[in-house]
């Protein structure tokens, strides 16, 4: 018969051992220690308008810059919006479940460019920071220790195009990102600024050709190495 210290020490390696399993799902690295990275946003991360997106959309550049200790997913849906009530909401796509299934480390969020659309901003401008702030309230759920980067737009060139605004990017959205990031705590990646006086490299006026897309890489990059 088992004496009761011994049950007691059973007992008490069980426990531990149980302990430390319901901790395992928030230690989120992939099996083999690489970093996971979540590149969410819409056409621009889905790499529309690159030419071999496969290989030259931003996330899969960024991967590359990045190395082998990282493991790097594009989860970009053209059209998406922050936006819940927009006319196509991210938080409605596939992608975005399984941006949170993935358990990402790293979360890097482009999603604002649709949002300045007539149909979008201009009836629910007032939802977008409660909206962004949702998303990141569900990445940091996914994993406690998660690292949230907002991005700001790039630039959209001239009048614009498929009813996407500059007026509404520049003036609206780029302050209230950056209020936003501020305000969860969340990195600040300005994807804005470096395509100034590089129009050539946005030929539809929206989405950047592969080296605008390579440019975006290199900034996300530098943020995330503390560049």
């Amino acid at each position: 018969m088992l004496s009761s210290r011994t049950l007691l020490s059973r007992r008490t390696f069980v426990a531990a051992a149980a302990a430390m399993l319901a901790a395992l799902p928030s230690l989120s690295h992939a099996a083999d220690g690489k970093t996971k990275v979540a590149c969410v946003g819409d056409s621009i991360t889905f790499g529309a308008g690159v030419k071999d997106r496969e290989k030259n959309a931003y996330p899969f550049v960024l991967a590359g810059l990045l190395g082998d200790k990282f493991e790097v997913k594009n989860f970009g849906v053209s059209g998406a919006t922050m936006l819940k009530k927009g006319d196509k909401p991210y938080d409605k796509q596939k992608a975005y479940k399984d941006a949170i299934d993935f358990k990402p480390d790293i979360v890097v969020i482009k999603l604002g460019t649709n949002d300045s659309k007539p149909q979008n901003w201009d009836k629910h401008k007032a939802d977008y920071a409660g909206d962004y702030k949702a998303m990141i309230e569900a990445f940091h759920a996914a994993n406690a220790n998660v690292k949230v980067y907002c991005c700001l737009p790039v630039p959209v060139v001239g009048k614009g195009n498929f009813g996407i605004r500059n007026e509404i990017v520049q003036p609206e959205m780029l302050p209230l990102i950056k209020q936003i990031a501020t305000d969860t705590k969340s990195g600040l990646i300005d994807l804005y600024a470096p395509f100034a006086g590089k129009d050539a490299l946005i030929p539809d006026k929206v989405h950047p050709n592969a080296e605008g897309a390579a440019i975006i890489a290199k900034t996300v990059h530098e943020a995330i190495a503390g560049k």
